[in-house]
């Protein structure tokens, strides 16, 4: 089979497997895993493993990290520095020791069954101290907790085991040769990737700006995604050769990228490289499971599969706990680590290069690693559920969270909840507040919440996309909801339970541009707010008036805009002290027409009535309290609210119709 066959059967397979699996409401990679099973060496045999494909699926890794660098800073890092280097180091170190005592005391009891050095023991302790970074990361990222309190702490370790993968990978061969210098060899491997780190994260930080700076003054699209290839790979290229991973090299790129104003944009032009080579990864570690060895190895694989994730999730709970973590945080920081990792394979092959491991167990233990990522999707799906049940100090700390919503919104009406309170959400309850408009904000960042209410602000700890905050913030009661942060999945939970528990409710959703557009109308979004619209409008009306353009003239071109791209801001409803604005900005208005009891369009629907001919469209029909999209196939009733935009003329007209 050619390498053009191999990837046409890749790509037609995962299609075919993500179509599956998003009709069944789950994760993309579980599909691309179940692809890997189906086609791989251990399954049809279709495909073949090969060094190529590891190593290009390996840039899926990489490309991720770099993506997640994009989301933290030089200064979160060093304020993260206790949990990457007290959290993530007692994580390892401990891993290993309780896997040797396992490991050996298993060789004692059962001597027959298997042998096992100490060196041995501490190679299998090495690869099931690691966790899966790609699996983690992408599930955290998807679900919008990498700035929540466990999120921090997963991708704190998950940093520390990327840095321990150096040391362990050079004691392993040392202690199985006995090698004298070891000293010697740790030493310059540590002091090669402390310089590399070094360069990176201080010297680079200096660099990147201005070098950013002159690529783009030569507006090339193309040469842009080239100098943002070239560095990405390049910080992964330079940690490698330290001895270093290559993910922690694109892991610093992006953290330095995202401190200059490129980050948004980078984070858009890398998202296609890094979904389909993740994609590619999440395949090759699919084909490493051999189905047959399980199947005849059954209780066996169980025990290995079991034991080592119920071991690391006690003990990354406990540790959490340790450094200072609630019961929640540490049992959804144990529940995200407790599988294993790509880097284990590593250590594993060459624990197996070095015959410190029976070949049997080293393919049951590979197996059950690769087991192990399978199921972490659905153990991260269901982590909610599964934290609610293990801790009744959940239960109780949940409902007192709820418990101070409701009380606070309580006697409120037609008020705003504002998802997330971040700048745009502190900018619009400022905004609020100057209109005495009653508002209530839910956000996941506890500081930020102690800070905004200790100033007076109307803001709770909760997640807007779960169902009981939502109804503990008066969704039944309220206005309108604004979702303030740019995230496609958050935003269309939202706009599930906003179409459940009320639906008439007018919801506005912030995205980072029009990609999502569709999806979220489709979801109920009233209005769908691009920034990066907004931003070129801004930009470009204050370069016309800079220009010389008459200020006027600016904001009627602006307005134009903003009438062609939201469709709720085509028109507004016209009163008297409207009279002095003049013609050329009433082009549009809207009116209600409320249909009697004796109107003789009722019974019709509104394609018979054909109010297009006369100029205008059909922006809602409200019947009772509920809020109808204007449908042509909608049969109008009695008492039913038709809201018609047009010109003075044309809304005229169509209100005789409707009335005749």
């Amino acid at each position: 089979m050619t390498a053009l066959d191999t990837t046409l059967l890749l790509l037609s397979a995962a299609v075919l497997g993500v179509v599956a699996v998003r009709m069944l409401q789950l994760p993309p990679m579980l599909g691309y895993l179940a692809v890997g099973i189906l086609v791989g060496p251990h399954g049809l045999g279709l495909a073949q493993e090969s060094s190529a494909t590891h190593e290009l699926a390996e840039f899926g890794v990489v490309f991720l990290m770099f993506s997640i660098g994009l989301e933290f800073s030089l200064a979160k890092l060093m304020s993260m520095r206790r949990a990457v280097f007290g959290l993530g180091m007692a994580q390892v170190i401990l891993t290993i020791a309780l896997a040797m005592v396992c490991g050996l005391a298993a060789a004692y009891w059962l001597p027959g069954q298997f042998k096992m050095s100490w060196q041995a023991a501490f190679a299998l302790g090495g690869a099931m101290a690691m966790s899966s970074t790609a699996i983690v990361s992408k599930m955290l990222t998807e679900k919008s907790e990498l700035e929540s309190p466990h999120g921090r702490q997963i991708i704190s370790v998950l940093l520390f085991q990327d840095l321990a993968v150096v040391p362990l990978l050079i004691l392993v061969p040392a202690l199985a040769s006995h090698s004298g210098d070891l000293v010697e060899t740790l030493a310059w491997a540590s002091g090669k990737a402390a310089l590399v780190l070094f360069l990176l994260l201080f010297l680079g930080q200096k660099l990147v700006r201005s070098w950013f700076s002159i690529v783009v003054k030569r507006r090339s699209q193309e040469l842009f995604m080239l100098n943002l290839l070239l560095i990405t790979l390049g910080a992964a290229w330079l940690t490698e050769r330290a001895g270093l991973s290559m993910a922690l090299g694109a892991f610093v790129a992006g953290m330095l990228i995202s401190e200059t104003e490129y980050k948004h944009q980078v984070e858009e032009d890398i998202k296609s490289f890094r979904d389909v080579l993740l994609g590619l990864f999440f395949i090759t570690i699919g084909m490493l499971l051999n189905l047959r060895l399980v199947i005849d190895h059954g209780w066996l694989m169980l025990l290995l599969l079991i034991g080592p994730v119920l071991l690391k999730f006690g003990l990354i709970t406990a540790l959490s706990r340790l450094f200072g973590g609630s019961t929640s945080v540490a049992l959804r920081t144990g529940l995200g680590l407790a599988q294993a990792g790509e880097f284990g394979f590593v250590l594993l092959n060459q624990a197996g290069g070095l015959q410190l491991v029976d070949p049997l167990l080293l393919q049951l233990i590979l197996a059950s690693m690769v087991l192990s990522m399978i199921i972490a999707p659905f153990v991260l799906a269901k982590s909610d559920v599964i934290v609610l049940k293990l801790s009744a100090n959940e239960w109780m700390m949940q409902s007192l969270a709820l418990t101070q919503i409701a009380a606070r919104t309580m006697n409120t009406q037609k008020h705003v909840i504002i998802a997330g309170f971040g700048r745009s959400g502190q900018s619009l309850a400022r905004l609020l507040a100057e209109e005495n408009i009653e508002y209530h904000a839910l956000d996941l960042d506890p500081d930020r919440i102690r800070e905004a209410q200790t100033a007076g602000a109307n803001v709770s700890y909760g997640d807007a996309a779960r169902r009981e905050s939502l109804l503990a913030a008066g969704i039944n009661r309220a206005a309108a909801l604004v979702v303030t942060y740019s995230n496609t999945n958050s935003a269309l939970k939202i706009l599930h339970f906003v179409h459940e528990l009320n639906p008439s409710l007018p919801v506005i959703v912030r995205s980072h541009d029009d990609t999502d557009l569709d999806k979220l109308r489709a979801a109920g979004a009233t209005e769908v707010v691009p920034e990066l619209m907004e931003g070129s409008l801004m930009l470009a009306s204050h370069a016309l008036v800079l220009l010389g353009v008459p200020l006027r003239r600016v904001v009627r071109r602006v307005q134009t805009a903003r009438f062609e791209r939201y469709q709720s801001l085509r028109g507004f409803f016209y009163g008297p002290s409207d009279a002095a604005d003049g013609p050329e900005n009433m082009q549009l208005r809207l009116h209600t027409v409320v249909l009697s009891e004796r109107a003789k369009n009722v019974g019709k629907t509104l394609a018979e009535l054909n109010l297009n001919e006369l100029g205008v469209d059909v922006t809602t029909v409200r019947r009772g309290k509920d809020r109808l999209e204007p449908d042509p196939d909608i049969v109008l009733q009695a008492l039913d609210v038709v809201v018609v935009r047009g010109t003075a003329e044309s809304v005229a007209r169509a209100e005789q119709r409707l009335l005749k």
